[in-house]
Protein backbone atom coordinates (compact mmCIF):
# COMPACT_ATOMS: atom_id res chain seq x y z
CA UNK A 1 0.00 0.00 0.00
CA UNK A 2 3.14 2.07 0.20
CA UNK A 3 3.34 3.39 -3.21
CA UNK A 4 -0.65 3.32 -3.92
CA UNK A 5 -1.66 5.92 -1.19
CA UNK A 6 1.37 8.01 -0.64
CA UNK A 7 0.94 9.11 -4.63
CA UNK A 8 -2.57 10.20 -4.32
CA UNK A 9 -0.95 13.38 -2.86
CA UNK A 10 1.85 13.99 -5.76
CA UNK A 11 1.63 16.90 -7.98
CA UNK A 12 4.26 16.22 -9.63
CA UNK A 13 5.30 14.85 -12.58
CA UNK A 14 0.85 13.70 -12.24
CA UNK A 15 -0.84 13.77 -9.48
CA UNK A 16 -2.51 10.19 -8.50
CA UNK A 17 -1.88 6.59 -9.86
CA UNK A 18 -4.59 5.30 -12.25
CA UNK A 19 -6.07 2.88 -9.59
CA UNK A 20 -6.80 6.17 -7.33
CA UNK A 21 -7.89 8.82 -9.76
CA UNK A 22 -11.28 10.25 -9.59
CA UNK A 23 -12.55 10.73 -12.98
CA UNK A 24 -11.75 14.21 -14.03
CA UNK A 25 -14.31 16.97 -13.43
CA UNK A 26 -16.58 14.67 -10.46
CA UNK A 27 -16.61 16.28 -7.10
CA UNK A 28 -14.07 15.33 -4.94
CA UNK A 29 -16.08 13.60 -1.84
CA UNK A 30 -13.40 11.87 -0.24
CA UNK A 31 -9.68 11.38 -0.78
CA UNK A 32 -7.76 8.39 -0.42
CA UNK A 33 -5.48 10.01 2.89
CA UNK A 34 -5.74 13.00 4.83
CA UNK A 35 -4.69 15.89 3.40
CA UNK A 36 -2.34 18.67 4.73
CA UNK A 37 -3.82 21.95 6.14
CA UNK A 38 -1.83 25.41 6.28
CA UNK A 39 -2.43 25.54 10.13
CA UNK A 40 0.07 22.16 10.14
CA UNK A 41 2.98 24.16 8.23
CA UNK A 42 3.15 26.84 10.81
CA UNK A 43 4.48 25.14 13.84
CA UNK A 44 3.42 24.98 17.30
CA UNK A 45 4.20 23.95 20.54
CA UNK A 46 2.10 20.75 21.34
CA UNK A 47 0.59 21.11 24.29
CA UNK A 48 0.39 17.21 25.57
CA UNK A 49 3.05 14.43 25.23
CA UNK A 50 3.43 12.91 21.84
CA UNK A 51 2.02 9.56 21.75
CA UNK A 52 3.76 6.03 21.22
CA UNK A 53 6.02 5.44 19.31
CA UNK A 54 7.02 9.47 18.43
CA UNK A 55 7.51 9.61 22.26
CA UNK A 56 10.31 7.27 22.44
CA UNK A 57 13.92 8.66 22.43
CA UNK A 58 15.55 5.83 20.41
CA UNK A 59 13.19 6.08 17.78
CA UNK A 60 15.26 6.47 14.56
CA UNK A 61 13.75 8.26 11.40
CA UNK A 62 14.00 7.82 7.73
CA UNK A 63 12.66 9.07 4.32
CA UNK A 64 11.21 5.33 3.94
CA UNK A 65 9.86 3.02 6.35
CA UNK A 66 11.60 0.19 3.92
CA UNK A 67 14.93 2.19 4.30
CA UNK A 68 14.29 1.08 8.00
CA UNK A 69 13.58 -2.36 7.39
CA UNK A 70 16.61 -2.80 5.54
CA UNK A 71 19.02 -1.03 7.95
CA UNK A 72 17.26 -2.86 10.56
CA UNK A 73 18.01 -6.38 8.90
CA UNK A 74 21.61 -5.41 8.63
CA UNK A 75 21.85 -4.38 12.69
CA UNK A 76 20.76 -7.81 13.39
CA UNK A 77 22.82 -9.82 10.85
CA UNK A 78 19.88 -11.41 9.28
CA UNK A 79 21.83 -11.64 5.84
CA UNK A 80 21.67 -15.20 4.76
CA UNK A 81 19.32 -16.18 7.66
CA UNK A 82 15.71 -17.45 7.60
CA UNK A 83 12.70 -15.09 8.68
CA UNK A 84 9.21 -16.09 9.08
CA UNK A 85 7.05 -13.65 6.26
CA UNK A 86 3.30 -13.79 6.04
CA UNK A 87 2.04 -14.76 2.83
CA UNK A 88 0.48 -11.48 1.73
CA UNK A 89 2.03 -8.06 2.26
CA UNK A 90 2.63 -5.53 -0.32
CA UNK A 91 6.12 -6.67 -1.65
CA UNK A 92 7.94 -3.52 -1.02
CA UNK A 93 9.22 -4.58 2.56
CA UNK A 94 10.05 -8.08 1.18
CA UNK A 95 12.58 -6.26 -0.97
CA UNK A 96 14.08 -4.35 1.14
CA UNK A 97 14.57 -7.53 3.44
CA UNK A 98 16.00 -9.67 0.46
CA UNK A 99 17.99 -6.50 -0.52
CA UNK A 100 19.98 -7.16 2.83
CA UNK A 101 20.26 -10.99 1.93
CA UNK A 102 17.40 -12.78 4.43
CA UNK A 103 16.16 -15.57 3.58
CA UNK A 104 12.20 -15.52 3.71
CA UNK A 105 9.64 -18.36 4.18
CA UNK A 106 6.42 -17.88 3.73
CA UNK A 107 3.63 -18.72 6.11
CA UNK A 108 -0.33 -18.32 5.44
CA UNK A 109 -2.81 -15.41 5.92
CA UNK A 110 -6.21 -16.64 6.36
CA UNK A 111 -9.75 -14.93 4.75
CA UNK A 112 -9.92 -12.29 7.15
CA UNK A 113 -6.22 -10.77 7.22
CA UNK A 114 -5.86 -13.47 10.31
CA UNK A 115 -3.00 -15.06 11.12
CA UNK A 116 -3.13 -18.58 13.03
CA UNK A 117 -0.56 -18.15 15.08
CA UNK A 118 0.18 -21.80 15.44
CA UNK A 119 0.85 -21.54 11.61
CA UNK A 120 3.72 -19.67 12.43
CA UNK A 121 5.17 -21.61 15.36
CA UNK A 122 4.83 -24.85 13.43
CA UNK A 123 7.05 -22.95 10.67
CA UNK A 124 10.14 -21.92 13.24
CA UNK A 125 13.27 -24.68 12.28
CA UNK A 126 16.64 -24.44 13.30
CA UNK A 127 17.66 -21.66 10.92
CA UNK A 128 14.71 -19.38 11.88
CA UNK A 129 16.54 -16.12 13.08
CA UNK A 130 13.24 -14.03 13.27
CA UNK A 131 9.39 -13.63 12.87
CA UNK A 132 8.05 -10.75 10.54
CA UNK A 133 3.94 -9.90 11.58
CA UNK A 134 2.21 -7.77 9.47
CA UNK A 135 -0.63 -5.06 11.81
CA UNK A 136 -3.26 -4.95 8.71
CA UNK A 137 -4.93 -1.85 8.56
CA UNK A 138 -4.65 -1.39 12.27
CA UNK A 139 -6.01 -4.48 13.21
CA UNK A 140 -3.31 -6.29 15.68
CA UNK A 141 -1.88 -9.80 14.81
CA UNK A 142 -1.24 -12.60 17.00
CA UNK A 143 1.35 -10.62 18.47
CA UNK A 144 1.51 -11.39 21.95
CA UNK A 145 1.53 -15.26 21.31
CA UNK A 146 4.42 -14.75 19.10
CA UNK A 147 5.84 -12.53 21.21
CA UNK A 148 6.18 -15.46 24.13
CA UNK A 149 7.38 -17.92 21.71
CA UNK A 150 10.19 -15.95 20.32
CA UNK A 151 11.27 -15.33 23.94
CA UNK A 152 11.03 -18.80 24.62
CA UNK A 153 12.77 -19.96 21.48
CA UNK A 154 15.31 -16.96 21.55
CA UNK A 155 14.10 -15.90 18.05
CA UNK A 156 13.90 -11.95 16.73
CA UNK A 157 9.87 -10.58 16.49
CA UNK A 158 9.57 -7.67 14.16
CA UNK A 159 6.38 -6.04 14.04
CA UNK A 160 5.04 -3.92 10.98
CA UNK A 161 3.13 -1.12 12.14
CA UNK A 162 3.62 0.62 8.87
CA UNK A 163 -0.30 0.49 8.70
CA UNK A 164 -0.70 0.54 12.26
CA UNK A 165 0.46 3.79 13.95
CA UNK A 166 -1.40 5.03 16.85
CA UNK A 167 -3.25 1.33 16.91
CA UNK A 168 -3.25 -0.60 20.59
CA UNK A 169 -4.30 -4.21 21.56
CA UNK A 170 -6.42 -3.21 24.37
CA UNK A 171 -4.49 -0.14 26.22
CA UNK A 172 -0.37 -1.42 24.81
CA UNK A 173 0.35 0.50 21.52
CA UNK A 174 1.23 -2.13 18.64
CA UNK A 175 5.32 -1.75 18.42
CA UNK A 176 5.64 -2.62 22.04
CA UNK A 177 5.90 -6.06 21.31
CA UNK A 178 8.33 -7.48 19.24
CA UNK A 179 12.47 -6.92 19.66
CA UNK A 180 11.34 -4.03 16.86
CA UNK A 181 8.66 -2.11 15.56
CA UNK A 182 8.42 -0.51 11.94
CA UNK A 183 6.43 2.67 11.42
CA UNK A 184 5.38 4.84 8.15
CA UNK A 185 4.27 8.24 8.96
CA UNK A 186 2.68 9.21 5.50
CA UNK A 187 -0.09 6.86 6.06
CA UNK A 188 -1.69 7.85 8.63
CA UNK A 189 -0.42 11.79 8.65
CA UNK A 190 -0.33 14.37 6.13
CA UNK A 191 3.10 14.38 5.64
CA UNK A 192 5.40 14.16 2.55
CA UNK A 193 6.90 11.66 3.70
CA UNK A 194 8.83 9.99 6.85
CA UNK A 195 9.12 6.28 8.79
CA UNK A 196 10.71 5.24 11.34
CA UNK A 197 12.44 2.24 13.47
CA UNK A 198 12.01 1.93 17.17
CA UNK A 199 14.51 -0.93 18.86
CA UNK A 200 13.02 -1.71 22.06
CA UNK A 201 16.01 -3.24 23.39
CA UNK A 202 19.56 -2.35 22.55
CA UNK A 203 19.48 1.86 22.10
CA UNK A 204 18.90 3.34 19.10
CA UNK A 205 19.82 2.10 15.55
CA UNK A 206 23.59 3.18 15.73
CA UNK A 207 23.72 5.29 12.01
CA UNK A 208 24.48 8.27 11.14
CA UNK A 209 21.64 10.56 9.92
CA UNK A 210 20.68 11.05 6.65
CA UNK A 211 20.62 13.63 4.07
CA UNK A 212 17.44 15.97 3.69
CA UNK A 213 15.68 15.15 1.04
CA UNK A 214 15.65 17.91 -2.07
CA UNK A 215 13.01 20.61 -2.32
CA UNK A 216 11.07 19.38 -4.87
CA UNK A 217 10.79 15.36 -2.96
CA UNK A 218 8.63 17.48 -0.45
CA UNK A 219 7.05 20.67 -2.23
CA UNK A 220 4.87 18.29 -4.42
CA UNK A 221 3.30 16.10 -2.23
CA UNK A 222 2.71 19.06 0.15
CA UNK A 223 1.19 21.25 -2.61
CA UNK A 224 -1.31 18.46 -4.19
CA UNK A 225 -2.05 17.54 -0.70
CA UNK A 226 -3.08 21.45 -0.11
CA UNK A 227 -4.95 21.22 -3.28
CA UNK A 228 -6.95 18.41 -2.53
CA UNK A 229 -8.32 19.65 0.45
CA UNK A 230 -9.01 23.19 -1.19
CA UNK A 231 -10.90 21.51 -3.86
CA UNK A 232 -12.95 19.14 -0.95
CA UNK A 233 -14.13 22.05 0.52
CA UNK A 234 -14.35 24.60 -2.45
CA UNK A 235 -15.76 22.44 -4.96
CA UNK A 236 -15.69 23.32 -8.81
CA UNK A 237 -13.49 26.40 -8.89
CA UNK A 238 -10.95 24.90 -6.68
CA UNK A 239 -11.12 21.98 -8.93
CA UNK A 240 -10.54 23.88 -11.98
CA UNK A 241 -7.83 25.42 -10.44
CA UNK A 242 -6.19 22.39 -8.88
CA UNK A 243 -6.34 20.97 -12.51
CA UNK A 244 -4.50 23.86 -13.38
CA UNK A 245 -2.07 23.81 -11.42
CA UNK A 246 -1.23 20.25 -11.84
CA UNK A 247 -0.90 20.68 -15.59
CA UNK A 248 1.65 23.49 -15.02
CA UNK A 249 3.11 21.14 -12.47
CA UNK A 250 3.48 18.25 -14.88
CA UNK A 251 5.24 20.40 -17.76
CA UNK A 252 7.40 22.03 -15.21
CA UNK A 253 8.93 18.28 -14.67
CA UNK A 254 9.26 18.08 -18.10
CA UNK A 255 11.08 21.27 -18.51
CA UNK A 256 13.13 21.73 -15.47
CA UNK A 257 15.65 19.65 -13.87
CA UNK A 258 13.93 18.36 -10.67
CA UNK A 259 15.63 15.92 -8.15
CA UNK A 260 13.01 14.58 -6.68
CA UNK A 261 12.12 11.17 -4.65
CA UNK A 262 8.14 10.20 -4.15
CA UNK A 263 7.07 8.29 -2.06
CA UNK A 264 4.62 6.80 -4.08
CA UNK A 265 7.54 4.10 -5.95
CA UNK A 266 6.76 0.46 -5.25
CA UNK A 267 9.96 -0.99 -5.28
CA UNK A 268 12.60 -1.26 -2.32
CA UNK A 269 16.10 1.35 -4.17
CA UNK A 270 19.57 0.84 -2.69
CA UNK A 271 20.11 4.64 -3.95
CA UNK A 272 17.71 6.15 -1.85
CA UNK A 273 18.81 4.30 1.25
CA UNK A 274 20.46 7.60 2.77
CA UNK A 275 17.95 9.90 2.88
CA UNK A 276 16.56 11.48 5.98
CA UNK A 277 12.74 12.38 7.35
CA UNK A 278 11.80 16.17 6.02
CA UNK A 279 12.09 18.84 8.69
CA UNK A 280 8.57 19.72 6.87
CA UNK A 281 7.72 16.26 7.91
CA UNK A 282 8.20 16.83 11.72
CA UNK A 283 6.78 19.51 11.53
CA UNK A 284 3.66 18.48 10.68
CA UNK A 285 3.94 15.76 12.91
CA UNK A 286 4.32 17.78 16.17
CA UNK A 287 0.44 20.24 14.56
CA UNK A 288 -1.41 16.60 15.25
CA UNK A 289 -4.34 16.05 17.28
CA UNK A 290 -3.59 12.72 18.01
CA UNK A 291 -6.90 11.71 20.63
CA UNK A 292 -8.58 13.21 18.06
CA UNK A 293 -7.14 11.41 15.21
CA UNK A 294 -8.64 8.05 16.76
CA UNK A 295 -11.37 8.90 17.77
CA UNK A 296 -12.56 10.64 13.87
CA UNK A 297 -11.28 7.01 12.62
CA UNK A 298 -12.48 4.93 14.89
CA UNK A 299 -16.59 6.64 14.69
CA UNK A 300 -15.84 6.98 10.98
CA UNK A 301 -15.19 3.18 10.48
CA UNK A 302 -17.92 2.11 12.67
CA UNK A 303 -20.52 4.64 10.68
CA UNK A 304 -19.04 2.65 7.84
CA UNK A 305 -19.68 -0.66 9.13
CA UNK A 306 -23.22 0.02 9.74
CA UNK A 307 -23.72 0.81 6.62
CA UNK A 308 -22.03 -1.50 4.74
CA UNK A 309 -22.35 -4.62 6.97
CA UNK A 310 -25.14 -5.91 5.09
CA UNK A 311 -24.58 -4.51 1.79
CA UNK A 312 -20.68 -6.12 0.86
CA UNK A 313 -18.32 -7.89 2.98
CA UNK A 314 -16.34 -6.30 5.51
CA UNK A 315 -13.14 -7.77 6.18
CA UNK A 316 -13.48 -6.93 9.75
CA UNK A 317 -16.98 -7.15 11.43
CA UNK A 318 -15.68 -5.43 15.25
CA UNK A 319 -13.30 -2.48 15.86
CA UNK A 320 -11.89 -3.90 19.03
CA UNK A 321 -10.58 -1.00 21.64
CA UNK A 322 -7.84 0.70 20.92
CA UNK A 323 -7.73 -0.17 17.05
CA UNK A 324 -7.11 3.05 15.09
CA UNK A 325 -8.21 1.94 11.80
CA UNK A 326 -6.26 2.91 8.59
CA UNK A 327 -9.24 2.15 6.27
CA UNK A 328 -12.31 0.67 6.00
CA UNK A 329 -11.58 -2.84 4.13
CA UNK A 330 -13.98 -3.85 2.15
CA UNK A 331 -14.34 -7.32 0.06
CA UNK A 332 -16.24 -7.24 -3.35
CA UNK A 333 -16.29 -9.57 -6.52
CA UNK A 334 -15.37 -7.13 -9.11
CA UNK A 335 -12.97 -5.44 -7.52
CA UNK A 336 -11.88 -3.00 -10.38
CA UNK A 337 -15.32 -2.48 -12.05
CA UNK A 338 -16.23 -1.59 -8.65
CA UNK A 339 -13.49 1.08 -8.14
CA UNK A 340 -14.07 2.83 -11.20
CA UNK A 341 -17.60 3.19 -10.29
CA UNK A 342 -16.66 5.20 -6.79
CA UNK A 343 -14.23 7.12 -8.51
CA UNK A 344 -17.03 8.08 -11.10
CA UNK A 345 -18.80 9.07 -7.66
CA UNK A 346 -15.95 11.42 -6.16
CA UNK A 347 -14.42 8.71 -3.99
CA UNK A 348 -10.85 7.76 -3.69
CA UNK A 349 -10.77 3.93 -3.09
CA UNK A 350 -7.78 1.92 -3.62
CA UNK A 351 -6.73 -1.51 -5.01
CA UNK A 352 -5.41 -2.98 -1.64
CA UNK A 353 -2.08 -4.88 -2.41
CA UNK A 354 -3.64 -6.58 -5.64
CA UNK A 355 -0.10 -7.12 -6.99
CA UNK A 356 1.57 -10.63 -5.81
CA UNK A 357 5.08 -10.13 -5.77
CA UNK A 358 7.17 -12.44 -7.52
CA UNK A 359 8.81 -14.14 -4.85
CA UNK A 360 5.57 -15.70 -3.41
CA UNK A 361 4.98 -19.35 -5.30
CA UNK A 362 1.88 -18.95 -6.90
CA UNK A 363 -1.08 -21.58 -5.50
CA UNK A 364 0.34 -22.24 -2.42
CA UNK A 365 -1.31 -19.54 -0.39
CA UNK A 366 -5.05 -19.22 -1.81
CA UNK A 367 -7.17 -17.84 0.95
CA UNK A 368 -3.77 -14.14 0.20
CA UNK A 369 -4.63 -14.84 -3.41
CA UNK A 370 -8.37 -14.53 -2.81
CA UNK A 371 -7.49 -10.90 -0.57
CA UNK A 372 -5.69 -9.42 -3.58
CA UNK A 373 -8.54 -10.17 -5.50
CA UNK A 374 -11.32 -8.48 -3.51
CA UNK A 375 -10.02 -5.86 -1.07
CA UNK A 376 -10.63 -2.79 -1.63
CA UNK A 377 -9.89 0.73 0.40
CA UNK A 378 -12.64 2.55 1.23
CA UNK A 379 -11.51 5.91 3.04
CA UNK A 380 -12.69 6.65 6.96
CA UNK A 381 -8.99 9.21 7.45
CA UNK A 382 -9.80 11.51 10.13
CA UNK A 383 -10.65 14.30 7.28
CA UNK A 384 -13.77 13.06 6.99
CA UNK A 385 -17.12 14.56 8.76
CA UNK A 386 -20.23 12.15 9.35
CA UNK A 387 -21.64 13.93 6.51
CA UNK A 388 -18.90 12.86 4.15
CA UNK A 389 -18.64 9.23 5.61
CA UNK A 390 -22.53 9.12 4.97
CA UNK A 391 -22.25 9.72 1.28
CA UNK A 392 -19.12 7.62 1.22
CA UNK A 393 -21.74 5.06 1.95
CA UNK A 394 -23.78 5.94 -0.48
CA UNK A 395 -21.49 5.71 -3.22
CA UNK A 396 -20.81 2.32 -2.05
CA UNK A 397 -23.94 0.81 -1.85
CA UNK A 398 -24.75 2.71 -5.21
CA UNK A 399 -21.87 0.80 -6.84
CA UNK A 400 -22.21 -2.33 -5.46
CA UNK A 401 -25.48 -2.88 -6.66
CA UNK A 402 -24.45 -1.54 -10.08
CA UNK A 403 -22.34 -4.60 -10.16
CA UNK A 404 -25.44 -6.89 -9.55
Amino acid sequence: MDGEKSAARDLVPGGTPPLAQVTSGTALIATAIPTLSPGMLRGRRRRSAAPFPLDDPGLRTFYFARNGIYALARLWSLSGKEVLFPSYFHGVELEALLAAGVVPRFYPVRGRMQVNPEEVIERIGPETRAIYVIHYAGFPGPVEELAAVCRDRGILLLEDCALALLSCLGDRPLGSFGDASIFCFYKTLPTPDGGAVLLRRGGPIGLPEGLPPSPASTLAPMVGSLLQRAEVRGGAPARMIRAAIRAFGRAASRSLPLERVPTGTQHFDRAHLGLAMSAITRRVIDAQPFAAIVERRRRNFFHLLGRLRSQGSPVFGELPPGVCPLFFPLQVRDKRAVMARLHRRGVEAIDFWGVPHPSLPAGVFPESEHLRRTVLEIPCHQDLEPGDVERVADAVVEALQEAE
